[in-house]
């Protein structure tokens, strides 16, 4: 049985291939050259950005879902459950380039406004990071008195903060922001930002953004609702955020966009609404100039999602089945006419950790979980299962914005079977699915560049 939805992998370390590795270290090494790590301006205009590049050798390695017998299929799908027979699974290498430039644009106007704009995209071993999205398309206007208003495509602070400083800084970047319910991109935003206030001899800061989704849902219009609160005292900094969706893609990848409940908004009128949401707080201590802790807890929560066959292989002339996305279904029981109830579900994760640093050596220590899930669902499709990553890190500032970096990374799955709720995938983030192992490591070296 087949399926066709829009699919976003993003749930592995990486696809590099030969051609895609000498362009990056060609990068790198002009990039290196000018021996600076300094945004580049001219006139109004400003170019900053990163380029990153990483080689990891996994215990147990399925890379894009390759152990699957249907290695297209979503993880919510029972026909993704199966594995392939007769092979062999071990030890494996994957690599990884990541290219992001930021195009900015600021320019004064009268009685203290400023008009600001911002383009930017990443690519994923040569390739759009999500094809036909950007992550940052909008623009500005700001006062120091009043606060900023901002309009178009932009990331949310739920992924965006997560990933970098806070996960970068961990070495745990991609599991801790692209896992549980939110989203990370935003394709119709409207987002207010407050001035910076006075309170209790610290700094605070509140932000909301409101996103409509894509168009052309009359029945299930998509909606999206993030606000962001942050605190600053001395050495402690702490943000809380808060996202609240309906209708968008019923899914635990907290980077993907939002978007739709499909991706194709003719079959609205067939579908049953969805949402999901997150409570989110991350702190960092300083407690000198060298040692910083850093913690975070996450609340996940999803309506669940109906299975749903919208048009069986001999109505489509594609020649295969189309199903909607579903969520947390229970498949042992068809309602009728292709049918099977979604349930909610909720789950915690968290993260704690810490960054030591002397010199230009800097080392790291963190562990995440991803939490078993609470859900009526009488099929268990991951709630029960759990997921513990653990990582020790060391980086070196070679120049001005250039980081070297190793890291060694272990995973203990708390059964063998489905991966956790909050997982996209059944391998997702470690390449070490759930269904071969309970146990994993893996080991990267990497190099990242920011300018």
């Amino acid at each position: 049985m087949q399926i066709q939805t829009r699919r976003i992998k993003r749930t592995s370390i990486g696809r590099f291939r030969g051609a895609a590795a000498r362009a990056v270290c060609l990068a790198l090494f002009g990039l290196f050259a000018t021996g600076t790590a300094s945004a580049i301006d001219f006139g109004p205009f400003s170019l900053t950005g990163f380029v990153k590049g990483e080689v990891t050798r996994a215990s147990t390695l399925c890379e894009d879902n390759a152990c699957q017998v249907d290695p297209a299929a979503r993880k919510d799908f029972i026909w993704a459950d199966e594995l392939a027979q007769g092979k062999v699974w071990g030890p494996g290498t994957t690599t990884l380039s990541l290219i992001q430039p930021y195009l900015g644009f600021k320019h004064d106007l009268p009685s203290g406004f400023k008009v600001n704009a911002l383009l930017s995209q990443r690519w994923r071993d040569g390739k759009e990071d999500f094809p036909g999205y950007l992550y940052e398309a909008n623009v500005g206007l700001s006062h120091e008195d009043y606060g900023s208003v901002r309009i178009g495509a932009m990331t949310t602070r739920s992924w965006s903060m997560a990933d970098y400083p806070f996960g970068n800084d961990l070495g745990l970047s991609d599991p801790w922001a692209s896992s549980g319910a939110g989203y990370g991109l935003l394709t119709r935003a409207l987002r207010y930002t407050s001035r910076i206030f006075d309170v209790a001899d610290g700094d605070l800061v509140v932000e909301g953004t409101y996103d409509i989704g894509e168009s052309g849902w009359d029945r299930n219009k998509p909606r999206f609702l993030e606000v962001w609160i942050h605190y600053g005292r001395g050495d402690l900094s702490l943000d809380l955020i808060f996202q609240d969706t309906k209708n968008g893609t019923p899914s635990a990848f907290g980077h993907g966009p939002f978007t739709g409940l499909f991706y194709e908004s003719s079959f609205d009128n067939l579908l049953g609404e969805s949402s999901q949401g997150i409570a989110m707080a991350m702190a960092r201590y300083r407690v000198d100039s060298r040692l910083e802790l850093l913690g975070g807890l996450r609340a996940n929560r999803w309506s669940g999602a109906y299975a749903k066959l919208l048009q069986p292989a001999s109505a489509n002339p594609g020649g295969f089945d189309i199903w909607n996305n579903p969520f947390n279904v229970d498949w042992s029981t068809d309602l009728g006419s292709g049918v099977y109830k979604g349930y909610s579900a909720r789950s915690v994760d968290f993260i704690l950790g810490g960054r030591y640093k002397v010199g230009k050596w800097a080392g790291s220590a963190a562990v995440l979980y991803l939490g078993p899930a609470t859900t009526d669902n009488p099929s268990d499709r991951g709630a029960e299962n759990s997921a513990t990553v653990g990582t020790l890190g060391l980086y070196y500032e070679a120049l001005p914005g250039l980081q070297l970096y190793g890291l060694g990374n272990l995973v203990r799955y708390g059964r063998q079977g489905l991966s956790p709720l909050s997982m996209p995938s059944n391998s997702a983030f470690t390449n070490i699915d759930s269904r071969l192992t309970t146990n994993g490591y893996w080991f990267t070296a990497g190099v990242d560049y920011r300018f």
